[in-house]
């Protein structure tokens, strides 16, 4: 009688999970799960706990003190991968201090648990980002022939001209996915092959009902679910509430989410008059975002390029607001326009174009035979695309390949 076979495990590695302005990732792990995957979660900073009912292994940092005894032992089994790491760190200069304690602590992580990892191997190792989770799978299989995968974001792609190692470590993975086709565009310009990369989008667990078109949208309902960052653009869009009140068009603005701009935002919402309009709501949690967009009548989104490089991809409130019947305009930066068409499925304007989003807005508020138009449009958009079970289905579809690969 042959010996019983185990099943497949994946084990996904995050820089921080669960955490609360990263859902997609979220959706990603109940989706996997209604699918019956088995999987190991591990969360390189912070995090921990349980998401789900599955445990999910936190990166206790005190364990790095055993890095004095643990870099020698793991050097004297594999001195070259010693070599290759030290070579790297005197031939590259990291964009910022920041992306080499990200990758530094993908490489603790990689070098502690190594042992876990030799002695019960899953059947494949997944990196949700290129940062620090890339940097332990790729030391896990340099050290033990772990196979891997990962996923890379824009954030991994463009901040800083991106990860300090990212051609090194993708170059040996499996396979590569991203969420947006200006991602993968991106990886090919690096240099990756591209037929081992993959664009898988995010995607809701579940839709949620499509909301009727407001009667009378006066005043217009504006909302904003952003970091308060400056890639965002969100100078341009009090700009563009100040040129709305010029304009003699009564409108609300809620803006939700927090970062280091907000005093700055807020300080310049008094200048140009409009506070008495616009709500800085701060962080809130996922349901009350779902009550925003039932709300609004429109959702805003002026991304740009920021000065340290760094975009947007799809950022997921935009296909949020199009599956509940929310209107969206956009600028053209990144990848929004992989799901906003202009005048099919949403209105793009350049965020420096205060006129032309003036213009813009003032018609959704008005031609309802328009608003209804571009509101189906979406809601198709998002089923076709934005499933996060079909997207998971597609991923798995990968995972369960390369592991016959791996087993073959």
């Amino acid at each position: 009688m042959s010996d019983p076979v185990s099943p497949p495990v994946v084990a996904y590695l995050f820089t921080t999970f669960p955490k609360n302005t990263e859902t997609f990732l979220q959706r990603e792990i109940i989706a996997m799960r209604a699918h019956g995957v088995s999987m190991r979660l591990y969360s390189l900073w912070g995090g921990g706990g349980a998401f789900r009912g599955l445990p999910v292994a936190r990166f206790n940092k005190w364990r790095l003190f055993t890095l004095l005894w643990m870099i020698p032992y793991e050097s004297w089994r594999r001195p070259a991968v010693l070599r290759q790491v030290l070579r790297g760190l005197a031939t590259r200069r990291p964009p910022s201090w920041l992306n080499f304690w990200e990758n530094m602590l993908g490489a603790g992580f990689a070098c502690l648990f190594a042992r876990d990892f030799r002695e019960n191997p899953p059947s494949l190792v997944h990196a949700t980002w290129s940062g620090a989770p890339a940097t332990a799978a790729w030391l896990l299989w340099r050290l033990d022939g772990h196979r891997f995968s990962a996923a890379a974001h824009a954030y991994d792609l463009y901040e800083h001209g991106g990860d300090w190692w990212l051609r090194d470590k993708l170059e040996h993975a499996a396979f590569i996915h991203t969420s947006t086709e200006m991602g993968r565009r991106a990886l090919v310009e690096r240099g990756l092959p591209a037929e081992r990369i993959f664009c898988f989008r995010r995607g809701l667990d579940r839709l949620p009902a499509f909301k009727p078109l407001r009667a009378s949208r006066a005043p217009l309902h504006l909302l904003c679910v952003a970091r308060l960052v400056e890639k965002k653009g969100l100078d341009h869009q009090l700009r563009i509430y100040a040129a709305l009140q010029a304009a003699g068009i009564e409108f609300a603005a809620h803006v939700v989410g927090e970062g280091p701009l907000r005093p700055a935002l807020e300080q310049l919402a008094g200048r140009l008059g409009i506070a008495a309009r616009v709500s800085f709501a701060g962080h809130l949690p996922q349901h009350d975002v779902w009550a925003e967009l039932e709300w609004a009548d429109v959702l805003l989104h002026t991304g740009v390029i920021a000065p340290s490089g760094d975009r947007d991809g799809l950022p997921n409130v935009i296909p949020e607001a199009m599956s509940v019947g929310a209107l969206v305009m956009t600028s053209p930066v990144a990848a929004t326009t992989e799901a906003i068409t202009d005048m099919v499925s949403g209105l793009v304007a350049p965020a420096t174009s205060p006129e032309a989003w003036v213009a813009g807005l003032r018609r959704l508020s008005v031609d309802d035979a328009l608003a209804e138009k571009l509101r189906r449009s979406a809601r198709r958009w998002v089923e076709e695309n934005f499933d996060a079970h079909k997207n998971a289905a597609r991923l798995l579809e990968q995972f369960a390949r390369t592991i016959a690969e791996s087993n073959a």
